[in-house]
């Protein structure tokens, strides 16, 4: 019964959506943990609002608020003649590889895993990259040597985030000590921000002076945390520096804006490509956000070392180990 009143729901909010070109009528479903976490999936709305602002036309998107509602989301989008429709989630793996199989014509991107299909474009990024250009700046910034790293659902993503951030730490200090926590098993687990800032004190309790959030919204808890204790955070996928000046120390920024704009742009020019896409340092997906909220925090000697270890990853002298590749993490 659940299911089907989840259903119905759907169904009703995208009964209301405008009546677009048919070769451009692009929509979004977002993963679990909200819109405007702040985070990943407002990302991908930004994204989605810079192509209506840029060329005038609409989009619908959907927030689910459970693991089932994601393909209910992106069948309702496909048979209402929605193209491109976008999943932002690893999450809906599953419900994208069932969909696009049943709608060949329509046009899908899924961001954050691979869906081998002909009309399907996977979109990945290299989160060990960014993630060690900020390991390297908490390692350098820290007092007590010791980090930490809290992380949204305990999967393998998450862990190639945490990965990349320990080498990137122990790259400005050897002995170096990383603290890690994973929030939960579930969805749920991007959307708690009270569990996220208790972990992070946890890990301040410990010694820890700077902590790395890649929580989705619940990384907001460990964001406040540390404001709260005169610690520092990094923030993650959005520049979240703005959010507390003077206490994020940085963010590892994901470029999901970008491969959102870029889906609804090559559809809207008739240039649309399926296959994987992968984003790193070399390619401006991931990096390191530098604003005025936290320039104070970064001296020139942080800036120069992260200026040279991007450099270093691009060229390949230094090379960051992808957790995802052997499901281990040496650091």
């Amino acid at each position: 019964m659940f299911a089907k009143m989840m259903g119905v729901a759907v169904a009703a909010m995208l009964a209301a959506a405008p009546s677009l070109a048919q070769e451009l009528k692009p929509a979004v479903v977002y993963g679990t943990g909200g819109k405007f976490d702040k985070s990943f999936n407002e990302a991908a709305y930004a994204g989605a609002e810079r192509f209506k602002t840029e060329t005038g036309v609409e989009y619908r998107d959907f927030e689910p608020t459970g693991d089932t509602q994601g393909e209910q989301a992106l069948r309702n989008f496909a048979s209402r003649g929605f193209n491109p429709v976008v999943g932002v989630s690893f999450a809906w793996t599953s419900a994208m590889e069932k969909v696009a199989a049943e709608f060949p014509d329509t046009k899908f991107v899924i961001v954050d895993a691979v869906v081998d299909l002909p009309n399907v474009r996977s979109v990945v990024f290299k989160e060990e990259e960014g993630s060690y250009l900020v390991g390297l700046v908490a390692g350098l910034k820290s007092e007590t040597k010791k980090v930490g790293f809290v992380g949204g659902m305990d999967i393998p993503l998450i862990s190639r985030f945490a990965c990349g951030y320990a080498q990137g730490a122990k790259a400005a200090d050897a002995n170096a000590e990383i603290f890690r926590n994973m929030i939960g098993t579930t969805g749920a687990a991007w959307n708690d921000p009270v569990r996220g800032g208790e972990l992070a004190k946890s890990q301040f309790d410990q010694g820890a002076d700077v902590v790395y959030a890649a929580a989705g919204a619940s990384g907001l808890g460990v964001l406040q945390a540390a404001a709260d204790g005169g610690k520092f955070s990094i923030g993650v996928d959005s520049n979240q520096n703005f959010l507390h000046p003077g206490s994020v120390l940085t963010s590892m920024i994901k470029r999901v804006d970008v491969a959102v704009y870029q889906a609804f742009k090559d559809v809207q020019d008739d240039k649309f490509t399926p296959g994987m896409v992968s984003l790193g340092l070399a390619e401006d997906g991931v990096g390191w956000a530098l604003d005025d909220n936290n320039a104070a925090l970064i001296t020139d000697d942080i800036k120069a070392a992260v200026d040279k270890a991007k450099a270093d990853i691009i060229a390949g002298t230094v090379m960051v180990h992808d957790y995802m590749k052997d499901n281990a993490c040496p650091f």
